[in-house]
This record gives C-alpha cells, sequence and structure tokens, in this order.
C-alpha cells in the first residue's frame, strides 16, 4: 500500500456558515496503480488532491504515503518529503515563469539533493520529446509543450506517487489525448502510482480503478 486516509475530515469556512467538504474519508491505493477521481464540481476532488498530495491538512485524520504519515510534518519536512516521493501535475502547469523548462525540471532534484541532477533532468527531457527545447522559458512553449515539461518534473524524481488534477484540462482534445497517452506510458515506465482527478468519464477508463467523491466519501 502505497497511500491511505484515515478518517479525514475537512471543513471550510465561507462566512458564518462552514462547508462540509470531507467526513470521515477512508481510502487506499496499492502501490504502482492507477485510478481515477471523478465528481461533480464542488464535491471535494481538488480538495482531495491538496490533502493526498500535502499540499493542505486536514482538521482530523491520517494520511500516510509511504509508510510515514505527512499530517504532522514540518513544512520544511514536507517540502523534502514531497520532492522526494511526490509529484503533482496542475491543470494550468504551475510552472516558475522565470524558468526554462531545463530549470524548472530540475528543481525537485535540487531541493533534496540528489546526485546527477542535470543528467537525470536531461533523460526526463528526453523522455518528454522536449530536449530540443529546454533552454525556452515557459511562455516560449505551447501549451502542450507546458504540460510535459510539468509531466517532467512530476517523474524526474522517480516518486512513488503522482497526482494529476485535469492535466488534460487546459488543452485542445488532440494535444490532451497526446500527453495523456504520453503520462500513463512514463507511469508504467518508472512503475509509480498515479492518482488522476478528472471530469473526463473516458479518460478515468484508462484507470486501472475508477472512484466517485459524492457525499464527502469515496465510492467504486
Amino acid at each position: 500500500m502505497i497511500l491511505e486516509f484515515k478518517n479525514i475530515k475537512k471543513t471550510y469556512s465561507q462566512g458564518t456558515k462552514e462547508l462540509n467538504v470531507l467526513n470521515g474519508l477512508n481510502f487506499q491505493i496499492d502501490q504502482a496503480k492507477s485510478i481515477a477521481v471523478l465528481g461533480k464540481s464542488g464535491s471535494g476532488k481538488s480538495t482531495f488532491l491538496s490533502l493526498g498530495s500535502g499540499l493542505d491538512k486536514p482538521d482530523s485524520g491520517e494520511i500516510i504515503i509511504h509508510n510515514q504519515s505527512i499530517v504532522d510534518m514540518t513544512e520544511n519536512e514536507l517540502a523534502v518529503f514531497r520532492a522526494k516521493n511526490i509529484g503533482i501535475i496542475f491543470q494550468h502547469f504551475h510552472l516558475m515563469q522565470n524558468l526554462t523548462a531545463f530549470e524548472n525540471i530540475i528543481l525537485p532534484l535540487e531541493i533534496v539533493g540528489i546526485s546527477e541532477a542535470k543528467e537525470k533532468t536531461l533523460e526526463a527531457l528526453k523522455k518528454v520529446e522536449l530536449d530540443h527545447r529546454m533552454n525556452h522559458f515557459p511562455h516560449q512553449l505551447s501549451g502542450g509543450e507546458k504540460q510535459r515539461v510539468a509531466i517532467a518534473r512530476a517523474i524526474v524524481t522517480k516518486p512513488n506517487i503522482i497526482f494529476a488534477d485535469e492535466p488534460s484540462g487546459n488543452l485542445d482534445s488532440e494535444t490532451g489525448q497526446k500527453v495523456m497517452e504520453l503520462l500513463f506510458d512514463l507511469v508504467k515506465d518508472i512503475k509509480t502510482t498515479l492518482v488522476l482527478v478528472t471530469h473526463d468519464i473516458d479518460l478515468s477508463k484508462k484507470c486501472d480503478e475508477v472512484y466517485y467523491l459524492k457525499d464527502h466519501r469515496l465510492e467504486k
């Protein structure tokens, strides 16, 4: 087992009201599995991803990744743990605009001081077929190229788990399909786990398992 949610609760304040997003969520996934999480807008998909990737913390409960609880980690501990164990791919890429494609990808390797960082960055660039664009800045890249840089950044450390939040949602259908085929191939290549948050039912069918987030819980 690579990821486990134990009795997770998460609420947000909206003025004087409390919005209950997740309530008693229990979930687990095995290593090297790909799962899709579907749900209506506002069902808590992005919250689920933020909690699982350590970008946010639950109000109560425990989240275990690779046999380590991440809930009580300090920000510094979490940053290092994330760089080593977690890859994240966002719908809007979230690349550093003042860094080249190469510099964006090498960043997580430098955070944890992994050796041969340059060689591993070049390898990741070649896997996404962008080594010829390595010195280009994000504003010089197309949407599909930006997402391939984001994928390379997510896989460069060969993490235990990759979270992808609507990774093709900001691309046209043809580009999105090519990017997703690339992502699935790379996930299999490095034998990592993929948690894909999506609204695309056809895309979800490419995963090993499909879950629906409704009534604050995940169901098959």
